[in-house]
């Protein structure tokens, strides 16, 4: 099994068969909606475009225009939503009217007046009459006349929906569908950031706090008892000492969840031999980096990397694994294989979504080949960016 993190949908329909299976009740349905969908496109677009241009010598002429224009943007949003219910078809979201401020309202008259996205969704709304009239009316003939060949006349006519739908509804360029996608990773960032916030605050409060506590409140029994019982004062003093290193143990954990000291002191090569010594499973790691990349993908490329291990010791069964990491051009290529029972999968609860989210908000990739019975075979690729020159000299190639 093969899992991305880019945006890119197979939306390729299946074959067409004489059989008339979900997917082509599903064409039939949009192919009759297309009219009454057309009607109420045609109309809005006539109705938005005479009244306005009609009224350009008066002085709301031109604003009625612009905000018909943004009317025109649920239309296609609508549109787009009907595409992907009955066609299987995913066409990213536009990008919002950027925001307006300081340029007064000449400006932000100007900017929806140019908005390509709602020109091109009333060109959408004007053609699309005629051509709801005739998919209708073969269809609804077609029912009755032609049903042994409806389903490939059918998906003929969604083809072109299709073709029109992506022609015509689709972001208005690359920078567009970079900017949506570049809105979706910035959630996923703050998603992520806020979990580990709560996480770190639920490790000091349920951990190290509630240690902390029990450790303050033996040392104000002992200090009760140090004239009364100087024996049993000395004795919760000792406790008191062993709950103060288990508290300590606890803290040096939760940092090392938070930044490793040896991957900020040592690298990557080092930090990852640490976090496959901790492995239940036998772990080989391979590491031939040049240099260190950038702290930001140092560190997801170890917590990846960590989390795919805690993975392998909990889930896997495995009795053998391996890390290898190295640079491929300007990308950071890391490869975790174990020989367990396999059956990895991005909705099998195991934290593969979390990884796959993260690698792709700064532009990764996250690859699971993981047939059931193994062996599994998780690749991650990250953008490498070269680390300021006043970090830490580079690593070269260890082996454990």
């Amino acid at each position: 099994m093969t899992a991305r993190t880019t945006p890119l949908h197979d939306d390729r329909p299946p074959p067409a068969r004489f059989a008339y299976d979900a997917y082509t009740w599903k064409e039939i349905v949009h192919l009759l909606v297309n009219l009454p969908m057309g009607i109420v496109g045609f109309v809005y677009t006539v109705s938005v475009l005479s009244i306005g241009i009609g009224m350009t010598v008066t002085v709301v002429g031109l604003p009625l225009l612009a905000v018909g224009l943004l009317g025109a943007r649920v239309l296609g949003r609508a549109e787009r939503a009907r595409a992907r219910k009955l066609l299987g078809l995913h066409v990213d979201e536009p990008s919002p009217m950027p925001g307006h401020r300081g340029q007064g309202f000449l400006g932000r008259l100007w900017s929806n007046l140019k908005d390509p996205v709602g020109w091109r969704t009333m060109l959408y709304g004007f053609i699309r009459l005629p051509w709801g009239v005739l998919t209708f009316a073969v269809v609804a003939v077609g029912l009755f006349v032609l049903w042994p060949v409806l389903p490939f006349i059918a998906r003929g006519l969604t083809n072109a929906d299709r073709a029109m739908v992506r022609g015509l509804l689709s972001p208005s360029d690359e920078l567009e569908r970079r900017i949506a996608e570049l809105e979706s990773d910035r959630g996923v960032v703050v998603d992520t950031a806020a979990a580990d916030l709560r996480r770190i605050e639920r490790d000091l409060h349920d951990g190290a706090q509630a240690r902390l506590v029990a450790l303050a409140m033996g040392l104000g029994l002992a200090k009760e008892k140090l004239l009364e019982d100087p024996d049993a004062a000395a004795s919760m003093v000792d406790e008191a000492h062993g709950e103060v290193k288990l508290a300590l143990q606890e803290l040096r954990d939760l940092a090392r969840g938070i930044h490793p000291a040896v991957l900020t002191d040592r690298g990557l090569n080092a930090a990852l031999s640490s976090v496959a010594s901790r492995c239940t499973v036998p772990v080989k790691v391979t590491a031939d980096l040049p240099a260190r990349p950038a702290a930001a993908i140092e560190g997801i490329a170890y917590f990846t990397v960590s989390e795919l291990l805690q993975n392998i010791s909990k889930h896997s069964g495995a009795r053998n694994a391996s890390v290898d990491v190295w640079r491929a051009d300007e990308r950071l290529l890391i490869q975790v294989w174990d020989d367990g029972r396999g059956g990895a999968r991005l909705d099998g609860g195991t934290g593969m979504s979390g990884l796959a989210d993260r690698l792709g908000a700064v532009d990764g990739l996250f690859v699971i080949e993981s047939p059931e019975g193994g062996p599994t075979t998780i690749t991650a690729e990250l953008p490498w960016r070269d680390r300021s020159t006043d970090a830490a000299p580079g690593s070269h190639r260890v082996r454990g």
